[in-house]
Formats: structure tokens, C-alpha cells, sequence
């Protein structure tokens, strides 16, 4: 989040200089002092660092932002924000089946006008709006990626992948991301959530619907905060669909022949740090039975690439990223 922060301001005073009527020829010297400076926002909490004359409260855990003070200019008051969500955790492959990618974190940010009008992604539109500040302290909850799963569930009741947990601030709360479905004959289904998770690519009979990605932006809030993720492709195919990601849909995984698994869907980019950074990638699908010795690549933001037995296992989401993390097989 951002703010205006307390920079002293000056003014050189001025003197004007007239003179004196009569036989002596003096000088009276008028000093005109600088106009005073109102309060600006004061506020503490997370990791401070400062853009031009903002103030960037970053947090990556749980805390505490505490305004201690407001300006008498309501427009000084002003706060932009960005909150993602953990991601989901991927689908694990249990026995030569292919698991799929998890979704990102939800990804929610205002606009970026109020605080020095950096470049925010397509999500940072109306209707969102910075918030504004009043003296109290606003609770900070950062969620955790999703814990993932063991041999696809299978058998019964081995664990199953989580979503991501949610994170929330400002009165703004992100949704975690959905996990990636497990290929192991119980593993239940994808998870929908800030970016749902991608279908599987079981070896054997699937269960009806666990090779389909499923629903992103739930909750649902305007701007969307995710998108879905995409399905895999069962035998013959035996690939794991791509997570959902905060700007595209997971790709789903090709018929049979195809070299890998889908790719996660892609991120958005925001300069709220004061650099361009990409965040909120879905995770890339497992692979099991394409050519290709990995899984499907991760979406640009921290989305983890995809798994193949052997050669190559998945990997996690990039941390404090909101990416979701890769299937494996």
C-alpha cells in the first residue's frame, strides 16, 4: 500500500524593499514568512520503504497498519493497495497419473491514481478505488500457499492438495487460489477460488468432472480477481490442465501426442514498489506421457512449472508471489 508520505516542505522568504521619503534615506526591510504546512498521514507497520514522495508499507506475514495520524487534506489521505492471496497447492500424480496446476491467489489492486499514478495492471479499474485513511489500526492477514497432497489421495484416505489461504487488509480481501486436481483415483476434484486450479490426466477411468479446471474469481468481486483454470486430458493423454492466473485461463492440456501439459495462465504486472513486478501466475499442468521432460511452464508471476515423472518434479509457486504451484505425475 501507499501513501503521501511526511515530506517538509519550505519556501525562501521574500523581502521587499522600499524607500523612505525625507532627508535621510533609510531603508525598511518587510519579511514575509513561508505558509504553514499541514499534517500528512503518518503511519507504521510492515517493511517501509519510499517512490518520489510515497511511502510503500510492504507485508509478507501477518502485522499490523497503524495510522497514527491524518492530514487535514482529505486527498493527502489516500491509499492505493495491492492484495494477493496464496496460491494452491498442485495435484499430485499419485502412480503414473499426471496432476494438475493450481491456481494463483487472488490478485485485487486499486487503480494507482491516488498515490502518484504508477502503472497498475488491467485489474486496477473502475470500480475499484484507493481507500481512504482514518486514524486506527487496520489488521494485516497474508495467506499461506496450499499444503499439497500425497499420491493423489489414492488410496483413500491418503491427503489431498489445499487451496491457498486468503489475505486481506484495507477492508480488501483477496481469495486463495485453487488447487490443482491430484491424478490418484480419490482425489476429489480441482478447487475453485481467487484463480480455480487446472482438471487432471488420470491413467485409468476418471471420476466424472476430475479432468475439468475449474472456476475462478470466487467469491466473485468487480474487478475479477482470477480467472479459470484449464482442463487436462485423460488416457490416452495423460496430462495435467494449467492453473488459472491473475490476467488469463489456464491452457488446457492437448490430446494425445501433445508434448506436455498446459501452461498456467499468466500474472499481471504492477509498479506499486516502484518497479515493474509480475505476480499471481498459475501453475503449469503434469506431464506423464508427452515427450517433453517436463510439465507445462508455469504463467509469468510466480506460477510453478509442471512435473514429469523422473526428469523433472513440479515446482512451487514463487514465494510472495501469489503463483500457484506446478502438477506432478
Amino acid at each position: 500500500m501507499r501513501d503521501l508520505k511526511n515530506k517538509l516542505t519550505s519556501s525562501k522568504n521574500s523581502s521587499n524593499t522600499q524607500l523612505r521619503r525625507g532627508k535621510s534615506f533609510g531603508y525598511q526591510v518587510l519579511g514575509f514568512g513561508a505558509g504553514g504546512v499541514p499534517p500528512l498521514m503518518e503511519a507504521t507497520g510492515g517493511t517501509i520503504t519510499e517512490s518520489g514522495d510515497f511511502r510503500i508499507h510492504t507485508f509478507t506475514g501477518p502485522g499490523t497498519f497503524e495510522v497514527t495520524q491524518v492530514s487535514g487534506c482529505s486527498a493527502e489521505n489516500a491509499m492505493d493497495y495491492l492484495v494477493i492471496a496464496g496460491g494452491g497447492a498442485g495435484g499430485d500424480g499419485g502412480t503414473g497419473e499426471a496432476g494438475a496446476g493450481a491456481g494463483a491467489g487472488g490478485y485485487r489492486e486499486s487503480p494507482g491514481t491516488a498515490t502518484g499514478s504508477y502503472t497498475v495492471s488491467p485489474l486496477g479499474a473502475s470500480p475499484a478505488v484507493a481507500v481512504t485513511a482514518s486514524v486506527q489500526s487496520y489488521p494485516i492477514v497474508i495467506g499461506q500457499g496450499g499444503t499439497p497432497g500425497i499420491g493423489g489421495g489414492s488410496p483413500a484416505p491418503s491427503p489431498v492438495g489445499t487451496n491457498g489461504g486468503n489475505s486481506s487488509g484495507l477492508g480488501i480481501t483477496s481469495a486463495g487460489g485453487g488447487v490443482g486436481c491430484g491424478g490418484g483415483s480419490a482425489a476429489g476434484f480441482a478447487g475453485t477460488g481467487g484463480s480455480g486450479g487446472g482438471g487432471n490426466g488420470r491413467c485409468g477411468p476418471s471420476n466424472p468432472g476430475n479432468s475439468t479446471g475449474k472456476a475462478g474469481n470466487t467469491p466473485p468481486v468487480n474487478p475479477p480477481q482470477g480467472n479459470t483454470g484449464g482442463n487436462g486430458q485423460p488416457s490416452p493423454g495423460n496430462r495435467g490442465g494449467g492453473g488459472g492466473g491473475a490476467t488469463a485461463t489456464g491452457g488446457p492440456a492437448a490430446a494425445a501426442g501433445s508434448p506436455t501439459g498446459g501452461s498456467g495462465g499468466a500474472g499481471a504486472t504492477s509498479s506499486i514498489n516502484g518497479t515493474p513486478t509480475a505476480r499471481g501466475g498459475g501453475g503449469g499442468g503434469g506431464n506423464q506421457s508427452g515427450s517433453s521432460p517436463a510439465g507445462g511452464d508455469g504463467g509469468a508471476g510466480g506460477g510453478g512449472q509442471g512435473g514429469k515423472n523422473g526428469p523433472s518434479p513440479a515446482r512451487a509457486g514463487a514465494e510472495n508471489t501469489g503463483g500457484g504451484a506446478g502438477g506432478n505425475s
